[in-house]
């Protein structure tokens, strides 16, 4: 590339690049997810970033999602030399096909393949890993973001008791993070689909149905009728289905209406161990102390993905349903045994951290946080007494207390303004004067006060007004 050819630096569509305080609050709700999760024992992983795209494609894992392939570009030389040779010589496997991770689930799969004989079962973990997907960049839709998930799996058979976690660990999650008032809306998948079974839906329609009937929020009622119909259902059909799903009431009113029917509808041996499950589960989020206004039976929600067996979740923020779920997952049964051809149940959360920041950012909902996490500037009056500057920043920072040093001498102005901008609360001042009897001057930005304080009660004065 010539020196006259301009270079495009503007950043990649969908590709997600955070401003410091944006950043910092990125790293925040990642502090406080993990420390939920680390306190239910969940145990951290990381997977590469890249795959064999067999594993990704691996009996239809991949599903809707566009992959990214990845392979080396050569330099120039080595390009010339390749079509020379006719050989790559950068890489003894190019020939591999090798992609980018879409989502958690698939390399989870595949690291519990690898690792089977390390492992202990359940095997419970959370990975905060970026993930990359080749769809249409738009408000709220990224093509690389970061999720935030949790799974337990076991070998056989795994208790219901770790679905009723996840809305315990949901519900300690968004009230750590001060978001405002949400609903977990939890449901099981047989319970849907023994229903259908009991009005007549054959088997090869219950599929299509069930992603149909997740779709009532987004279609509405009168579409979803439509849509019913168009696969075949009859009308008579399509009503029962509406007025089920439609059953609203507390968490025992709906269990309550639940079990009536199961006691007067045919062929209910999957419904009825649907709502076995649901009792199950609900009776175990009761015992984890999740208030009652936190948590919902909602008979609508069926996760549309095809591997979910039992249980599911969806988390809605009131009053900002245009949000979307914030926070959704369900149990599985088939997939993570994949690449090991034996059943391994799970059961799994996910938070798209990047998602949700954005989508809350923009409702103002929440907000950036300072530009820098140092809580103190010590600003500099002059270079001979840089030592000492450099002294009382070390005690303040073994103290616990976040420090910048100003090391370039500009107008006390001016470096008020600096530490006001990147959200700076104190300047600690010292001249000449002040060295000379071991004191200094805190101005805080916030109030505009400022004090003496001697150097030896420096940090604690701080400390104390920190709080």
């Amino acid at each position: 590339m010539s020196k006259s050819e301009k270079i495009n630096y503007t950043n990649p569509s969908g590709f997600t690049e955070f401003l410091p305080g944006e950043k910092r609050l990125e790293s925040y709700l990642m502090d406080t997810i993990r420390k939920v999760y680390e306190s239910y024992g969940f145990t951290p992983i990381e997977t590469p970033a890249v795959e064999r795209l067999e594993v990704l494609q691996a009996k239809g894992n991949q599903g809707d999602n566009i992959i990214y392939g990845i392979s080396p570009i050569l330099p120039p030389n080595k390009q010339a030399e390749k079509e020379q040779s006719g050989k790559d010589k950068s890489d003894d496997n190019n020939s591999e096909a090798r992609a980018l991770k879409f989502d958690q689930t698939v390399p989870l799969a595949a690291y519990i393949a690898r690792n089977l004989n390390n492992l202990t079962f359940p095997f419970a973990r959370y990975q905060m890993d970026v993930v990359f997907r080749g769809e249409r960049a738009k408000d709220g839709r990224f093509r690389q973001f970061r999720q935030c998930d949790i799974d337990v799996i076991a070998r056989r058979e795994l208790s219901l008791l770790y679905d009723a976690q996840m809305p315990a660990i949901i519900s300690e999650i968004f009230e750590a993070v001060n978001i405002g008032d949400f609903l977990i809306r939890i449901n099981n998948r047989k319970v849907l689909t023994g229903f259908f079974q009991s009005v007549g839906v054959t088997e090869d329609q219950i599929k299509t149905c069930v992603g149909i009937v997740d779709n009532l929020e987004k279609i509405g009622e009168v579409k979803v009728k439509n849509e019913l119909e168009k696969q075949g259902i009859s009308s008579e059909q399509t009503e029962k289905i509406i007025e089920f799903i439609n059953i609203k009431g507390s968490v025992d009113e709906v269990l309550d209406k639940l079990r009536h029917l199961a006691e007067n509808i045919s062929e209910a041996e999957q419904f009825k161990l649907g709502v076995d499950e649901l009792e199950t589960v609900i009776s175990g989020v009761r015992n984890l102390g999740v208030a009652d206004n936190r948590y919902c039976i909602d008979l609508s929600i069926a996760r549309g993905l095809d591997y979910y067996t039992g249980t599911v979740y969806e988390t809605t923020l009131l009053g900002h349903e245009a949000l979307g779920s914030i926070c959704s997952g369900g149990r599985y049964e088939e997939l993570v045994g994949t690449f090991l051809g034996e059943k391994m149940p799970g059961v799994g959360i996910s938070i798209g951290l990047t998602r949700l920041m954005s989508r809350l950012l923009k409702a103002d909902i929440l907000k950036s946080l300072s530009a820098t996490p140092a809580q103190v500037m010590v600003v500099n009056l002059q270079e001979d007494l840089m030592p000492l500057y450099l002294k009382v920043s070390q005690q303040l920072r073994q103290a616990g207390i976040n420090v910048i040093t100003s090391f370039d001498k500009r107008g006390l102005g001016k470096q008020f303004q600096s530490a006001d901008k990147q959200g700076i609360q104190f300047c600690v001042i010292i001249g000449a004067d002040e060295a000379a009897v071991e004191k200094s001057n805190l101005k805080d930005l916030k109030s505009g006060e400022q004090i003496e304080v001697s150097l030896d009660k420096l940090a604690e004065e701080i400390q104390r007004r920190l709080v």
